[in-house]
């Protein structure tokens, strides 16, 4: 564990306490948490997030405070989670809160809108602008209180089993995404949108009940076997520039704590998130060598379709802003944040990475 990452994170005097002589462990309770997860163990990637988090939990409580992880089905439906924390049954849930847009669009902007945040433009605004507290403020009337569970980072644009050539070629489309803001612009375009949990895709893409699937990336989508029942591996995901996974933990439950478990909580949080953002930028470039080698028909999307897609996706927000002064206050604020952090990155990583993706090394 990164100690440094830590203690910036947590607070020095939180993770102290959290991490202070035995005898802090030896007064207090032993505390026995559960976990929902909306993913399957075969993920290691997003599950392997909480299973690292109850790791961490453990270890830095001396094994008093432990928290036990269940996978999508086992404890609740995978998209049950937010009922779960809401009405108490379990003390926490690991989700990508785009999933539950079906409650509130609000929810999008705590995983990832379209033409959204990347990943480090997303843990500046949750940590240092007001993504965090905008978010809390909403989910509170959930029971709920969100940490950052990790970033699969941009993400690629899905698996169709026809050439995606022009927009024309979407309509009619039976897609499955992952929720959120995304379904209804890609509606505008003539998609089909469903929205299906990861282990049932596999299945619906083989029988033709769907057409297409966009998932995560390459590592996971490898996993799933997608590549078998949809040749063609369109990229970018422009709808998830940075997909964030978030803890979702009870309110009652967190404030229940003593203040040095409060403290491991926060500080497990930080480091199951870096890890699983490290894991995507580690494994994704060896899975996609692999997908190509196995015969992946690997595209760029079209730029009339990446227009269209920005076109439709400006007109559902500014259709939800006109419903919801709440939904208006979160998305200018994101956008303020973000055409900073673009203005930035012109003369920073934007432009050291187009070099470097041109440069022999």
């Amino acid at each position: 564990m990164d100690r440094r990452s830590v203690i910036k994170h947590a607070g020095l005097a939180g993770v102290l306490a959290a991490s202070a002589a035995p005898a802090v462990h030896a007064q207090g309770v032993n505390v026995r948490w559960r976990m929902a997860s909306s993913f399957p163990k075969s993920l290691d990637t997003i599950f392997g997030s909480a299973e690292m988090f109850a790791k961490t939990v453990k270890d830095l409580s001396g094994g008093k405070f432990e928290v036990s992880v269940h996978a999508g089905g086992e404890l609740m439906p995978a998209f049950g989670v937010v009922d779960g924390i809401q009405n108490g049954t379990v003390e926490m849930a690991q989700t990508a809160s785009y999933y539950f847009t079906g409650k509130d669009p609000i929810f999008a902007f705590g995983c990832a809108v379209p033409f959204g945040l990347t990943a480090r433009q997303m843990d500046a605004w949750m940590d240092h602008g007001n993504g965090r507290k905008l978010m809390d403020e909403f989910y509170a009337k959930y029971n709920i209180k969100s940490r950052s569970a990790g970033n699969t980072g941009t993400q690629m644009g899905g698996w169709y089993r026809k050439e995606i050539k022009t927009v024309n070629d979407l309509k009619g489309l039976k897609m499955r995404m992952g929720g959120g803001l995304l379904g209804e612009a890609m509606q505008k375009l003539g998609v089909v949108s469903q929205n299906m949990p990861a282990g049932d895709v596999y299945q619906a893409l083989e029988k033709g009940s769907l057409d297409a699937t966009e998932f995560v990336g390459p590592y996971d989508d490898q996993k799933l076997g997608f590549n078998k029942v949809a040749p063609f591996y369109y990229f970018p995901g422009w709808w998830e520039g940075g997909a964030e996974l978030e803890f979702y933990i009870n309110t009652k439950a967190y404030a229940a704590l003593s203040p040095q478990y409060q403290a491991i909580v926060d500080a497990a949080t930080v480091v199951a998130a870096r890890d699983m953002t490290a894991k995507y930028d580690a494994f994704n470039p060896g899975a996609l060598k692999k997908l190509v080698a196995d015969k992946t028909k690997l595209r760029a999307f079209p730029k009339d379709v990446m227009d269209a897609g920005f076109k439709a996706s400006m007109e559902v927000f500014a259709e939800h802003e006109a419903k919801s002064p709440e939904f208006k206050k979160i998305h200018q604020d994101m956008r303020a944040f973000q055409r900073d952090q673009i203005l930035w990155g012109r003369y920073s990583e934007l432009w050291f990475s187009n070099y470097m993706a041109t440069a022999k090394i």
